[in-house]
Formats: structure tokens, C-alpha cells, sequence
């Protein structure tokens, strides 16, 4: 059944947002996963023993005290956010978003960037799974369009992603994201002919920027640095997922 488990790690965001916005983000620790998803993988799409994800969810919402179920998504790398009432479970998205207190919006990640997302009245949030496919399809901007508020009211918090001095990419990922916008060459670190490495944070950070919002907290883990708290899928290849999660109470 895997392994005993302690409680559960987690990080809460370090920013100002209103009292009734409840945010986290799970570690890897004090799950019942063992083997490579050890050991509180959340993620049903990986090898990892399905009914023991199923205990993990279950501890998750126990632990935490959640509201409800959160509404996990079919992540796809994609630019969609979808709204998290119940019929959104399973959707094909990149993040959701919600007005409604006692929804749960969450990402998995391993490595992308999980984006929260909330308003200074305390009445909407979001949750963007933001990948480099995904940035630069629009994930974040889609997010942040769906809360149709005023930008200077909106704060984000960016999650434990790989950090610039492990994400390395190749020639098709810097141009993708330097040949609309220049601002974007200040990301990337060249290291040979056909590599750079990439700042997922910075690339982020430019454009809500350009979006207008300057609330923007976080951007300071490494996933695939610290095995002990998060889990990495360049680093290990096969890996469980942590969960960053944002609800309205």
C-alpha cells in the first residue's frame, strides 16, 4: 500500500492577498507514495498506484481542511482556463478559475510554473499550469483575463518551478519567445551554440508586466535542485506531481 507517511510538506504563499483567499502548495513529503513517487504524489496520470494517489487526495483534503474536491484538470500544455464548476474535473486545461467560495482551483506540476492568481476584493482567483509551451501559447494571460479585473488590483504568486540554472533549452524555445517580444532575451543565458538557459520566473515576470500587474510574488525555489521537497520530471524522468491549489473561503 506504500509507504507510512508523516504530515504533509507544504509551502503558503508569502503575499498580501485578502484574508478569505486560502492558497498552498504541497512537497513532495508525508504522503503514502513510495518507489519514484515518494511521497505525496497527487497525480492520477502517472504509474503510480491509483489507490494510493486516491489515499494521498483524500489526506490532502483532510489535512488541509478543504472546502471540496479540487477540480483537477487533464493538463495538455495548453492556453486553457476553464471555470471550476463540478463539470470542469478531467477538463483538458492549463488552469482554472473561480468566483464561487468553496471551489478549489489546482495545477500539478514537476518542473512548470504554478501561477496564482487572486484579486485585491477577494472574490476571484486562478490557478495557470505555466510550462514553456504553455507560456507561450498564453496560459498566463488567459488567466488573468478570466478574473476581468483591474490589473493594478490583481497579485500573483509564482510557485516552485525548475530555477535559471537548471532549465536548460535549445534554439526553437529562445526564438519562440524572443521574436515578438526583445524584452525576453533578458531570460535566456547562452551556454553553447545550441543551448541557453531559460528563466521560467523572468519570462513570467515580463509578461504580467506588460499586463499591467506589478503584485508579483515568489519565483524563488528550484525544483529540480532540491530532491528532498519537490519533485522533478527532467531530473528523474519518472516522478509523482505536487498540487498548488487557490480557493475563496
Amino acid at each position: 500500500m506504500g509507504a507510512e507517511r508523516q504530515s504533509p510538506g507544504f509551502i503558503r504563499p508569502d503575499w498580501p492577498a485578502p484574508a478569505n483567499v486560502h492558497a498552498l502548495v504541497t512537497l513532495r513529503t508525508g504522503g503514502y507514495s513510495s518507489g519514484p513517487y515518494a511521497s505525496f504524489n497527487l497525480a492520477a496520470h502517472t504509474e503510480d498506484d491509483p489507490a494510493t494517489v486516491l489515499r494521498n487526495r483524500a489526506l490532502l483534503g483532510e489535512h488541509f481542511s478543504l472546502p471540496a474536491e479540487p477540480v483537477w484538470l487533464q493538463q495538455v500544455h495548453s492556453n486553457r482556463i476553464v471555470n471550476t464548476d463540478p463539470d470542469a474535473a478531467g477538463f483538458e486545461a492549463d488552469g482554472s478559475w473561480t468566483g464561487n467560495t468553496g471551489n478549489v482551483c489546482a495545477v500539478m506540476t514537476a518542473d512548470c510554473l504554478p501561477v496564482l492568481i487572486c484579486n485585491q476584493h477577494g472574490n476571484k482567483v486562478a490557478a495557470a499550469h505555466a510550462g514553456w509551451r504553455g507560456l507561450h501559447a498564453g496560459v498566463v494571460t488567459n488567466a488573468v483575463s478570466m478574473l476581468d479585473s483591474d490589473p493594478a488590483e490583481l497579485m500573483v504568486w509564482l510557485g516552485p518551478a525548475i530555477g535559471p540554472q537548471a532549465f536548460e533549452v535549445g534554439a526553437e524555445v529562445i526564438r519562440a519567445f524572443t521574436d515578438n517580444n526583445s524584452e525576453n532575451n533578458s531570460a535566456f543565458r547562452q551556454t553553447d551554440d545550441q543551448h541557453w538557459l531559460c528563466d521560467l520566473y523572468a519570462l513570467v515576470r515580463i509578461e504580467l508586466s506588460n499586463l499591467g500587474i506589478t503584485s508579483v510574488y515568489g519565483g524563488t525555489e528550484c525544483t529540480f535542485t532540491d530532491e528532498q521537497r519537490f519533485y522533478s520530471y527532467r531530473r528523474d524522468g519518472n516522478t509523482g506531481r505536487m498540487a498548488s491549489l487557490i480557493w475563496l473561503g
